[in-house]
């Protein structure tokens, strides 16, 4: 039986109004069940009930933090687990999903790194995190208007059930989101870069977890890194610029006595020279068995100020639900001991 959120919505099956209809029933009223649809036939219902399934997964947990934030534990039909994060803030409603089960690149200071590589997930797979948190919160799907692929996986690698899932969030009969409100992440690979950039009708901004200036630092804690350098790296930004006349993010976790020194700072400030981009400074979220600190506030700020004064666009990200394990370079399968609920 094929997953219905596995098609773009104009391949999805019916024709005219009725497809329409089907669309609305799933992306905005957040159908989990064709029986739902009480607007279509019970002939037409019963047809695609017999040729489709709207449901992506086994079973479904969740991890609610103290902070609103709500960390979904996803459990697919092969027994593979993979997680997403629902942020609600006061003028915005944001999720973080994955695109793969764990992650290939294996950055030494995330939990997901650790965890190595499972699977690609399917675009449907991808979508279906989406609906299912919307059903979980009791809100419309529409309502999550602001989405980011940096859950786990590696989106470039996953490229075209990635981009298939971007259209179908950016389609204005599925669930319509702005691309200004969607982010893609990648640790850096400099072809699917340039693939992206390439991709006329898509537009989504592009956040690339550089994590160190310096090859030597990079490497350490990118054991994947050798295979691109920062040069090509920065290469590729500047051509995705140069394409899309988007601004390029760089993420940036703070490690204590890794990258945190200002000669690093400097040395960042070089690199993004001449780029219209904003850096992003995540304080490291703890896990067990990391073997990495947190940098101090006192040392946070030094860095940030030696990049503000060299005239770099930066912030300082606070992750949310780090009691929930649903942090940035948290996201690990593992469940903290309260607030657990499941669902089929």
């Amino acid at each position: 039986m094929q997953l219905l959120l596995d098609l773009h919505p104009d391949a999805y099956p019916l024709e005219g109004f009725r497809r329409r209809q089907l669309l609305e029933w799933v992306f905005v009223h957040g159908a989990a069940d064709f029986s739902a649809m009480t607007s279509l036939s019970a002939g037409v219902r019963a047809e695609l009930s017999e040729q489709y399934t709207l449901n992506p997964f086994r079973s479904i947990e969740t991890v609610r933090s103290t902070d609103g934030s709500v960390k979904y534990l996803f459990t697919l039909p092969d027994g593979r687990q993979m997680e997403a994060v629902y942020m609600p803030y006061l003028d915005r409603k944001t999720i973080c999903v994955s695109t793969m089960v764990g992650c290939p690149a294996k950055c030494a200071f995330c939990a997901t790194g650790a965890l190595g590589f499972g699977r690609n997930l399917t675009a449907g797979e991808v979508v279906g995190q989406i609906l299912a948190v919307a059903r979980g919160e009791g809100i419309a799907p529409r309502e999550l208007r602001n989405l980011v692929f940096m859950g786990m996986g590696e989106p470039l690698l996953n490229y075209d059930a990635t981009m298939l899932a971007a259209r179908i969030l950016l389609h204005p009969l599925a669930l319509g989101m702005s691309k200004r409100r969607v982010t893609l992440s990648t640790v850096g690979l400099p072809k699917g870069i340039r693939r992206l950039a390439a991709e006329d009708d898509l537009g989504i901004k592009l956040a690339i977890s550089l994590h160190a200036p310096d090859e030597e630092t990079r490497q350490r804690i990118i054991p994947t890194a050798h295979a691109n350098t920062i040069q090509e790296i920065m290469a590729s930004a500047r051509e995705y610029q140069a394409v899309t006349g988007r601004r390029v993010t760089f993420e940036y976790a703070m490690l204590r006595g890794v990258n945190d020194q200002l000669w690093q700072a400097e040395l960042l400030a070089d690199l993004l020279r001449g780029l219209v981009s904003h850096v992003n400074l995540i304080p490291m979220n703890p896990w067990e068995g990391s073997g990495f600190e947190e940098s101090s506030e006192q040392q946070l700020q030094a860095f940030y100020d030696a990049l503000e004064q060299r005239g770099v666009e930066v912030s300082v990200r606070r992750s949310r639900g780090r009691d929930a394990g649903a942090a940035c370079g948290q996201l690990a399968l593992k469940q903290p001991g309260a607030g657990v609920s499941a669902s089929a």
